[in-house]
């Protein structure tokens, strides 16, 4: 095993963007001296759902550096002019990148550092009492020294407990196109869950159904097909003071909104939904079109026979009635959910914990018992509420935890950008 005496200022674990764009920003500081460790051989975000034009559902701006740094040479509109395609995106008249360009931006971005280790997976994290420093141990036999750690492994794909060892070629909407000719031979295809991944795949099959014949169903718990919110004072709640306001409500409180919020960054884009309305009337006007959505259904049980087919077991909540339904193809568009990494075990008793068994990630994203070495990216839903998951939020995120590593602002953090008041005003009458 080898043991680099270097002590890194800190150690990025996971190159998401969140973590990608941290590297970027403090690739020109010259004291800070870090290091990202990514498991994968390339950076690679969400390839199983690279649709034809699917795009992000936030602008341009919220790239990995320019809400922090707008002169940064890792923004995207630097990526576009040094692709030469600078023009043609001011033509297309579109704030919102293509999902591929984002993905190709990030790869742009990563071949630039010098800081980021592909191909290195983390086996485990010890803490050396003595000189006060993490170890970060990988599976090729290196240990790299650190003073802090930046977490940034994401949020896996959820498949929901009924589906645990569930047998057959069901799948997770995040490996869609790489099983996407596949799926399409079925006879019936059966789509569970709710939000953009969902309506953008069941729009994908839609379109291709009078060509290969198959049954579609789309399934989603939610009452309704909700549209992202994206009205310009809701989108004040990705602000420093609704950071604020939610980090000051009780735990409860704050387990209930996170519940609640989920369509304000988990809603379908408003004009997908119309899109998928649109093609659905389309289709009808030669006839019925083989494809049902259910609305106010739950999936609670799932089997697989030796005729390749699955039998779900739902429940139309508002009814109370239990029904099932047989499908040959089976996509779960059910989400992701963090996990704490293995790796964490060693070092677990040194970590913060809330009342329900998630990490209480404090406000300046410190998760440790020290309130300054250990932070997590993402994954704050239930502490952050809906500036977590946000991509614009990113750099205002990594800005806070650079300030934290430095003790002074490298980048200027903002304090206050609302025009409204999310808890009583300060000056009110008691």
């Amino acid at each position: 095993m080898s043991t680099s005496a270097e002590i890194h200022d800190f150690v990025g674990i996971g190159l998401g963007p969140f973590n990608l764009g941290l590297a970027c920003l403090t690739e020109p500081l010259e004291e800070l001296n870090g290091i990202f460790l990514e498991s994968k051989p390339e950076f690679n975000w969400h390839p199983g759902m690279f649709l034809n034009g699917a795009h992000l559902q936030t602008p341009f701006m919220a790239d990995l550096v320019s809400l922090a740094d707008p002169t940064s040479r890792f923004s995207f509109l630097n990526y576009l002019k040094r692709k030469g395609r600078l023009y043609s995106f001011y033509i297309r008249e579109n704030f919102y990148p293509l999902r591929t360009e984002y993905d190709e931006y990030c790869r742009w971005a990563a071949s630039e550092l010098g800081s980021v280790r592909f191909g290195t997976t983390v086996a485990s994290v010890t803490y050396l009492e003595q000189e006060k420093v993490y170890a970060v141990h990988t599976t090729a036999g290196e240990t790299h020294l650190t003073r802090r750690l930046v977490l940034g492994t994401g949020t896996p794909p959820h498949i929901p407990d009924c589906c645990q060892d569930l047998g057959g070629d069901f799948l997770h909407n995040s490996v869609y196109m790489q099983r996407r000719e596949e799926l399409r031979t079925k006879e019936s295809i059966t789509l569970v869950g709710s939000g953009q991944s969902a309506a953008e795949i069941y729009l994908d099959l839609l379109e291709d159904i009078d060509t290969y014949g198959y049954q579609l169903n789309w399934v989603t718990r939610s009452p309704r097909f909700f549209p992202l919110e994206y009205t310009k004072l809701t989108l004040e709640m990705t602000s420093p003071e609704y950071i604020d306001y939610f980090r000051s409500l009780p735990e409860d409180t704050r387990y209930r909104l996170e519940s609640e919020q989920k369509g304000l960054f988990k809603g379908i884009d408003a004009d997908l939904v119309d899109a998928i309305y649109d093609l659905l009337y389309e289709k009808s006007v030669k006839g019925a079109v083989p494809t049902r959505l259910m609305t106010n259904t739950a999936l609670h049980g799932v089997s697989y026979d030796e005729d390749g087919c699955y039998t779900l077991g739902l429940r139309q909540e508002e009814q109370g009635r239990d029904f099932g339904l047989r499908s040959q193809g089976l996509v779960l568009a059910t989400g992701y959910r963090y996990r704490i990494p293995d790796f964490l075990a060693p070092v677990r008793h040194l970590l913060c914990f809330d009342g329900r068994g998630r990490l209480d990630v404090a406000r300046n994203y410190a998760v440790d018992r020290t309130g300054k070495a250990v932070f997590l990216q993402n994954s704050g839903t239930h502490t952050h509420s809906i500036t977590s998951p946000d991509l614009g939020m990113g750099p205002y995120r990594n800005s806070y935890i650079i300030a934290e590593m430095l003790g002074r602002e490298a980048y200027p953090v903002e304090k206050a950008i609302a025009f409204q008041d999310f808890s009583v005003p300060k000056d009110s009458l008691i």
